[in-house]
């Protein structure tokens, strides 16, 4: 038989071919799910060499609003550099969720920022620390000895005292001047700096037993506590140089690491007295019940002589006191500001809260706390209050602490993480009329949707292991001084239909001027001469 040499590798040559066939499309399927695994976020455009998107926040608008067009142009994700670091920028719920269910233990850390070494005991103030053995630990007091419920309860007649005690001043300082030529007998009051007292007097008692602001204020005492705190609440806002080009960090451009340790030293000095002074209480006295301590004294207890990851216990205490200041005072107060900003400038609304009190509460007797579950739509305002002005519109940076996928993309471990609050609870697809302040959102269309990190489209305290551990502290706060402020007192704005709703940002998203308001009391006289 003759062998048909070409026919023979003409035949082999086919079968070759036809058996690389699967093969090449194994090695094409390959190559794309390799480019779409490592596929990145779009970065902005308009970085500088160098500094890369810091020239954008140079200027007077507070940062989540200049990323909030950025993400209509790139989409609800997208990446900027901060000098030689890479920040993700989240603007969407629905990879907000992916990021703190799927991907929670791999955000969960926090970046090594210049404010956190400087104003954060080095990061013992846990909110600001890396996850890690120590604020596991620290968490856990935190939420099972501190912000527990029962510990809430015991203390609600320091919320009511103090909340009580201001309005009776603010009643005296109106009774002594009422025959002055106000109109209809209105007092002109800057309320944000009221709310401000306030909210840290109650802090302030219920953390170490004292009280500064009032008719027997400590003025100096006072005047230097809240000052410290606020400029602590201010730099905790700063990007520094030396955040994002790590090598320029000593030059300390601006002056802000000077800033910071002249104001972490009046602040150690604070807490240091705070605390001497308890320590000298427990030598005097004989235990207190556990209803009469402060949180100071239960720190003592819980922590006397022991060391936790290298910080001492007396460190550990004043960085923990700091933290309830910070999560409990300032950012309450810039929520009752921001929320009574929006009441006069929607005065339906503002009726409509109004007529609530009077119906659950009448007017011959003062709120309790009781009543607050009763006032659905009061509890609707604060919510709706929190969505378009949360108190930290751009969230506190996270950072990946390994590689991973967030929304299709490859993310880099080290990457900083940032969500845009605002962006997310001002989303069109979700929310209708974004930008209009409508409570009765929260009685129809979202009911069901609370403030507590497990609704992604409403974030204001944040989500997964790192959310605010005071979100029911905090609550309190709010609803009872607002109900109770508002039942107590008629408002009106000085400038009709003019309110200044510029913000100035920091660590929280205050007012950026004063709040001057009309006041006269809303109640019988008897009311306020029964306090």
């Amino acid at each position: 038989m003759d062998l048909d040499l070409s026919s023979l590798i003409n035949a082999t040559t086919i079968a070759l071919l036809i058996s690389l066939i699967p093969l090449c499309l194994f090695l094409f399927g390959l190559s794309k799910f390799s480019h779409s695994k490592n596929k990145e976020a779009p970065i902005a455009k308009g970085a500088w060499p160098i500094l890369g998107h810091l020239p954008i926040f140079s200027g007077k608008q507070p940062p989540h609003r200049v990323l909030g067009p950025l993400a209509d142009k790139y989409g609800p994700i997208f990446t900027i550099k901060l000098g030689s670091k890479h920040a993700l920028i989240l603007n969407n719920w629905e990879i907000a969720k992916e990021c703190f269910t799927t991907h929670d233990m791999v955000v969960s850390s926090r970046p090594k920022l210049i404010s956190t070494e400087h104003l954060a005991y080095g990061g013992a103030v846990f909110g600001f620390g890396p996850y890690g053995p120590y604020w596991r630990e620290l968490r856990k007091i935190v939420t099972l000895e501190i912000l527990t419920n029962r510990r809430i309860i015991q203390q609600q007649h320091v919320r009511v005292s103090e909340v009580q005690t201001s309005i009776k001043e603010l009643f005296d300082v109106w009774y002594s001047k009422k025959k002055e030529s106000y109109p209809s007998n209105y007092m002109l009051v800057d309320l944000k700096q009221w709310f401000t007292h306030l909210t840290f007097n109650m802090v302030l008692r219920m953390a170490v037993g004292k009280r500064y602001f009032g008719a027997k204020t400590i003025v100096e005492e006072a005047q230097r506590s809240v000052k410290a705190l606020k400029e602590i609440m201010r730099l905790f806002g700063v990007i520094t140089v030396g955040d994002v080009i790590p090598c320029l960090k000593w030059f300390d451009f601006g002056g802000h690491m000077k800033a910071m340790d002249e104001t972490s030293t009046e602040m150690d000095e604070i807490l240091g007295e705070w605390l001497k002074e308890h320590r000298h209480k427990r030598t005097l006295t004989e235990k207190a019940d556990d209803q009469d301590q402060d949180i100071m004294d239960v720190l003592i207890s819980l922590l006397d002589g022991k060391t936790m990851e290298g910080f001492d216990c007396d460190t550990i205490i004043k960085a923990t006191i700091l933290t309830l200041f910070i999560g409990g005072s300032d950012t309450s107060s810039v929520t009752l500001t921001w929320a009574i900003c929006l009441l006069l400038k929607n005065p339906l609304v503002l009726k409509k809260a109004k007529e609530e009190l009077d119906t659950h509460v009448g007017k011959e007797r003062l709120v309790n706390e009781s009543d607050i579950g009763k006032l659905v739509y009061l509890q609707a305002i604060v919510k709706e209050t929190l969505r378009l002005h949360p108190p930290g519109p751009l969230a506190a940076p996270r950072e990946f602490s390994e590689n991973c996928t967030i929304g299709g993309y490859h993310v880099r471990k080290g990457t900083r993480l940032m969500l845009n609050l605002w962006k997310i609870q001002t989303d069109p697809s979700v929310w209708s009329d974004p930008l209009e302040f409508k409570p009765e959102r929260f009685l129809t269309t979202h009911k069901v949707v609370d403030v507590r990190g497990n609704h992604f489209e409403l974030l204001p305290f944040g989500s997964g292991r790192r959310k605010c551990p005071a979100i029911s502290f905090g609550l309190q706060i709010v609803h009872f001084t607002l109900a109770s402020f508002l039942h107590s007192f008629d408002i009106l704005n000085p400038t009709p239909g003019l309110v200044d709703m510029t913000e100035e940002f920091g660590l929280a998203n205050t007012k950026a001027t004063p709040l001057e308001i009309l006041i006269k009391p809303h109640l019988s006289l008897n009311c306020y001469e029964m306090l």
